[in-house]
């Protein structure tokens, strides 16, 4: 038991550090493919030599956290920290291991072939694993015949399943927020660059102008770049739950399928 516990943390604490690099990765690459324009020739045009030489001593990171503003790269950030989590708890939960402990299905079968049935119950009704929980429930229905057995377990998997195909909901949902926050942010930055334009009676300097349409394209670039992953990951994940509910049926049948010829009582 100890090392079962002790290997189920290793493999917990690899995933986390698994997302985490995902984090990094995603982050690291959204600050190194931005094509960053030094504004050098602009301020050498106007004479503004010093402001020149700061823009181009500005790394790609740094340039990057000024285009976003702090709003936007407080909200990303928690935002991809969510996403990050969310992803974790999915990839822990949707695992052959985790919905059906092959533990389970031998020490629950070599019970039912030993004929013990109450020691099977409490085995499976221990166990807080897909399967577990719903050969617990059918178990507890046996004494009113196969077909409320049945019953209890086909409801027992479609409330388990419903648990967990909103648990990866979040991972959709963060595919559909990641691109609206950038659109958001285009909207912003697009606004910020026409009141440049028009609370000046000459034309701004071309610097202005760009805070505003860098915050626009570096936002709804973040958007894409946070979402593309969400919804690729989303579609993975749902076609895996799927497949795992498939084997976790075929599981129950072969289980408690010796129990068909029990009569149902009226």
């Amino acid at each position: 038991m100890l090392s079962a516990m002790f290997g189920k943390m290793v493999r917990s604490s690899r995933v986390v550090m698994c997302g985490f690099a995902l984090f990094m990765v995603v982050f690291s690459t959204v600050s190194t493919v931005i094509v960053v324009t030094s504004p050098a020739a602009v301020a050498e045009e106007e004479g503004e030599k010093s402001a020149a030489e700061t823009a181009a001593n500005k790394s790609a990171l740094e340039f990057f956290i000024d285009a976003m503003g702090w709003k936007y790269l407080l909200s990303f950030g928690l935002l991809s920290f969510w996403f990050v989590a969310i992803l974790v708890m999915n990839f822990m939960a949707i695992r052959r291991e985790a919905m059906m402990p092959s533990l389970l299905i031998q020490g629950f079968e070599a019970q039912l072939n030993e004929k013990q049935y109450q020691a099977a119950f409490e085995m499976a009704k221990a166990d807080q694993s897909f399967l577990g929980k719903v050969l617990a429930s059918g178990m507890s229905k046996l004494s009113g015949g196969y077909g409320e057995a049945s019953a209890a377990m086909q409801e027992t998997g479609d409330y388990e399943n419903m648990v967990m195909e909103h648990r990866l909901s979040y991972i959709a949902l963060v595919g559909s927020i990641a691109p609206m926050l950038g659109l958001l942010g285009t909207v912003d930055g697009m606004v910020a660059a026409f009141a440049e334009i028009s609370k000046s009676e000459t034309p701004p300097p071309p610097a202005k102008l760009a805070e505003g349409v860098m915050t626009a394209l570096i936002t709804t670039l973040v958007g894409l770049v946070m979402a593309i992953p969400a919804v690729m990951v989303y579609a993975f994940l749902k076609n895996r739950l799927q497949s795992l509910g498939s084997e976790v049926g075929i599981n129950i049948g072969n289980l408690m399928g010796r129990f068909s010829n029990l009569p149902t009582k009226k």
